[in-house]
């Protein structure tokens, strides 16, 4: 198979959707592999490795998207991609759908198979989102002490206190991969840490796991509207997988919030759990609303691009060895966990929670 990684071009984003080691496994079985010009620059790759590797470099996002069978990359394309989107293309990244009808609409036009990484489900669990919502989870608390400093606008809460000044509370919502990454990075710097979700044997494994300064509480709307005046931080951690993130802070709660207070809502890229959160970017990476800072950037790993990338590929390259070798139609009748993975197909809607989230016509894989 051909296969094509073109260089992201979101703002800010330095990941690549490939390693030199990556391409080497394609190499190693005879697959073509096509990167363009400077897209591993950003993650600490340059193009002369990924040609020891076996790979060919092409100048320019058109040629890369022209060549390839099958795109593998990181971020969903933007508008100045959909056009260079071709029929019968396979695209392997993340697409996060249900956010974004624009993106949808677009997918479907093109008549391209859509694979999204954040829906590929194996024993319960998003084995291709989990390395990124690790290191998200883990930036939150980073991005939120930083954020919670006076010239950030923040409290001025240095978020693990000193002795004899009590250290910042921190909530998080959600008991998920970010959450439980979050909790653990903000309870290591010695703030105090309340965890909600709604599974309840997920909060009885976080309450034996945790350290004594974590604390776990059910999430409903009475809980989490009493812990609001008290809280420095606010972590927004919840997923549901390939589905919009229901929204447990809503405008009214902000007059419940001091000023100064942070949310970093980890989420947006679903459509965010907090009702107030539109995605941001790196460069911009925060507004004031109601004199609480808000912290919404979509693609947080790529700040960290040799972490996030190398993370990735880990994670994707098995599956997308799998398609190379076999072709989506027989790696996805193989592998129930990539089935899963299938969002767009030819024109047509085969993931339910997307055609819910428009009300678009859904799609079961059986009939197609």
């Amino acid at each position: 198979m051909i296969i094509g990684v073109p260089k992201e071009i979101k703002n800010n984003e330095y990941r690549v959707g490939l390693t030199p080691a990556g391409v080497l496994e394609f190499a190693k079985r005879g697959h073509e592999v096509f990167i363009q010009t400077g897209a591993g620059v950003g993650s600490g790759f340059s193009d002369d490795q990924y040609v020891e590797a076996g790979a060919q470099i092409l100048p320019g996002i058109k040629e890369v998207y022209a060549k390839a069978e099958m795109i593998v990359k990181v971020k969903e394309p933007i508008a100045e991609e959909y056009g260079l989107v071709k029929k019968d293309q396979l695209l392997f990244t993340y697409f996060h759908f249900a956010s974004s009808k624009v993106l949808t609409e677009a997918m479907l036009e093109s008549g391209a198979v859509c694979i999204s990484y954040e829906t590929v489900e194996k024993d319960r669990t998003l084995p291709l989102l989990t390395p990124m919502s690790e290191v998200a989870g883990r930036m939150a608390i980073q991005q939120g002490a930083k954020f919670l400093e006076r010239p950030m606008q923040g409290k001025g809460i240095l978020l693990g206190g000193v002795p004899g000044v009590a250290p910042a509370n921190v909530i998080v919502l959600g008991g998920g991969v970010v959450g439980t990454q979050a909790a653990k990075m903000a309870a290591g710097l010695g703030a105090h840490v309340t965890i909600m979700d709604i599974n309840l044997d997920r909060l009885r494994h976080l309450s034996d796991i945790m350290p004594k300064n974590v604390t776990t509480l059910y999430s409903n709307e009475y809980n989490i509207r009493k812990l609001l005046p008290t809280a420095d931080l606010i972590v927004g951690a919840v997923l549901i997988p390939g589905a919009k993130a229901p929204n447990l802070i809503t405008r009214d709660m902000l007059k419940d919030l001091e000023k100064g207070t942070v949310l970093v809502d980890v989420a947006v890229d679903q459509g965010g759990c907090i009702e107030t959160c539109t995605p941001t970017t790196h460069e911009n990476p925060t507004f004031v609303i109601d004199d609480v800072v808000h912290y919404c950037v979509a693609n947080m790993p790529g700040a960290v691009p040799f972490t996030s990338t190398t993370a990735l590929t880990n994670a994707t390259l098995p599956y997308a060895i799998k398609l190379a070798e076999m072709g989506w139609e027989k790696a996805c009748d193989q592998d129930a966990s990539l089935r899963k993975g299938l969002n767009v197909i030819k024109g047509k809607i085969v993931y339910k929670e997307i055609s819910d989230a428009f009300d678009m016509p859904y799609h079961s894989l059986d009939t197609l």
